[in-house]
């Protein structure tokens, strides 16, 4: 992984990241043609990089196309730890996750739509090179950006500027935006709860109320964890069938902080058992407590 700290002349460098929904009725591309929605789409790809790489700065985006089947974004990074930020976000899954919930807050999409990645610096595919991530950067530097700012991305922009600016009673509502929420917190029924990582309580919690239903939690959670993608759910049950399903569920929770490490997050969790219908197991672990 690059040193932050050794780099500190000029840096810069390009990737294109391509997105593609994985809901059949969901088009990207589709989206962002339609004149009415386009600024929105764009709204959510900068809220996605904002989020991932650690704030506005360090990079601009390019230019958006149409790479069928992928949304093509591509991105010139101008601080090399920026561009670290966003490659160790998109490696642990947290890019998808918020580019999600981003377009399911501000496009009205069903709450299981979810996207597939493509990362790429010049010809070099870099998902293939994301357990090396100073390789990676090193991709990105020697890909410079060979256009200058889409005129089309000029103007989303300054729309976006112009929002933000804009007084709150003057704004014309499009979609039904909720209040912004920190960075480092999560909304769970109109309550704001600070965001940590999982601790050894919450695993416990986890394994004590989930029952059977820890598979669902567990295929809800591999949709942004590569560790529990493919076959790893249904291994875990075999492996641990005779210790029952409390050890089931707290080797299913112990392997998704061990792969995700600080992005093992509780905002994840509890997101994953909002999905699977199990809002009180969540109350349980967020300590809420009943109303009488």
């Amino acid at each position: 992984m690059a040193d932050k700290t050794v780099d500190r002349g000029p840096w810069t460098g390009c990737a294109v990241m391509f997105l593609q929904s994985l809901c059949s009725s969901v088009n990207l591309i589709s989206l962002y043609k339609d004149e009415q929605r386009k600024f929105i789409v764009f709204k959510v790809i900068k809220l996605t990089l904002t989020d991932s790489a650690g704030g506005l700065g360090g990079y601009d985006i390019l230019k958006v196309h149409d790479a069928d089947p992928f949304l093509g974004v591509e991105v010139k990074f101008v601080d090399v730890a920026a561009c670290q930020q966003f490659l160790e976000s998109y490696s642990s899954g947290t890019v998808c996750q918020c580019f999600s919930q981003h377009a399911c807050r501000l496009l009205a999409l069903p709450q299981e739509f979810m996207v597939e990645t493509r990362l790429k610096a010049s010809t070099n595919t870099l998902d293939n090179d994301l357990d090396n991530l100073e390789l990676c950067l090193q991709y990105i530097h020697l890909s410079q950006p060979a256009r200058l700012r889409d005129e089309e991305i000029d103007y989303l922009e300054q729309q976006l500027q112009c929002q933000a600016l804009r007084p709150a009673a003057q704004s014309v509502v499009i979609t039904q935006e909720e209040p912004l929420v920190p960075s480092n917190c999560f909304k769970f029924q109109n309550k704001v709860f600070e965001d940590r990582m999982l601790n050894q309580t919450d695993v416990q919690s986890f394994s004590n109320g989930v029952g059977r239903q820890w598979k669902h939690v567990g295929r809800a959670l591999g949709k942004s964890c590569r560790a529990l993608k493919g076959p790893a759910i249904d291994n875990l049950a075999y492996e641990y069938e005779r210790e029952g399903l409390y050890e089931q569920a707290y080797q299913l929770l112990s392997r998704f902080i061990q792969a995700e490490g600080r992005e093992a997050k509780l905002s994840r969790l509890v997101k994953a058992l909002e999905d699977c219908k199990l809002t009180s197991l969540a109350e349980n672990i967020l300590d809420i407590q009943p109303q009488e």
